[in-house]
């Protein structure tokens, strides 16, 4: 069917929404914590490499591998899980920000410049889509009354912030670019298959297949539309923002 590449949650961490991807028939390369854990994966249809997230030279880097190893990208997914995050950086220390920042921020803004340079090098049909598992900020948090056991910090809110923004800046590049599909996507904590990345992996992938079979080329107001994982992908007005 389709080869992916999927940014966002490391592997192992990822691996259920990768298998759900490979369920459906794809071939999948996905980023591995370590260089040790590169090979665990490749009896299931998934392959790995590690990546610098502060080097655009690193990110350039994991296209070509993926490329060489799928022979072909036809699909991109960047996903954001906040909750996943909120492990990572609890509480707000001067002495993570820069490594926070690499790996929520930078790691995805590497990214997609060097991807959007790669699909106008070749200029074949591809299907970019932001995947953003949302977790409440500790203001959200209070103001709904809703109790966690660890609430978004200041820099992962942030960084779901500027996830937010990178995504709805890359989806107004399909303007003047007809071989270059966006499908952009959220699930938030009330949904009911939040915490179930198989289910998530399989609407993923049921409406990337819906999206790249449009007849006509995207608009950017069909691009730019937030799509509530779970429903149908709006393909007019958006309706979930």
């Amino acid at each position: 069917m389709a080869n992916t590449l999927f940014i966002g949650k490391d592997l192992p961490d990822g691996l259920e929404l990768a298998e759900a991807l490979t369920a459906s028939g794809r071939k999948v390369y996905g980023v591995a914590r370590s260089e040790s854990e590169t090979m665990n994966f490749e009896a299931e249809n998934i392959f790995t490499s590690t990546w610098n997230k502060s080097s655009a030279v690193s990110a350039h880097s994991l296209l070509i591998k993926a490329e060489t190893k799928l022979e072909e990208i036809n699909e991109v997914i960047f996903y954001f899980d906040t909750n996943y995050f909120c492990s990572k950086f609890e509480l707000d220390k001067s002495e993570e920000i820069a490594s926070a920042v690499d790996m929520m921020i930078n790691g995805y803004l590497y990214a997609t410049t060097e991807l959007l340079k790669r699909i106008d090098q070749k200029k074949e049909k591809i299907l970019v889509s932001f995947l953003l598992k949302e977790y409440p900020s500790k203001l959200e948090a209070l103001s709904s009354k809703n109790t966690l056991s660890v609430p978004a910090s200041g820099i992962v809110s942030a960084a779901q912030a500027a996830f937010i923004s990178i995504a709805e800046s890359f989806s107004t590049y399909i303007s003047d670019r007809s071989y270059l599909s966006v499908l952009l996507a959220k699930c938030n904590q009330t949904n009911e298959i939040y915490k179930n990345e198989k289910l998530i992996g399989d609407w993923l992938s049921t409406n990337m297949v819906t999206v790249e079979a449009m007849k006509n080329p995207q608009t950017t107001k069909q691009a730019s539309i937030w799509n509530k994982v779970g429903s149908k992908v709006q393909t007019g007005f958006s309706l979930f923002k």
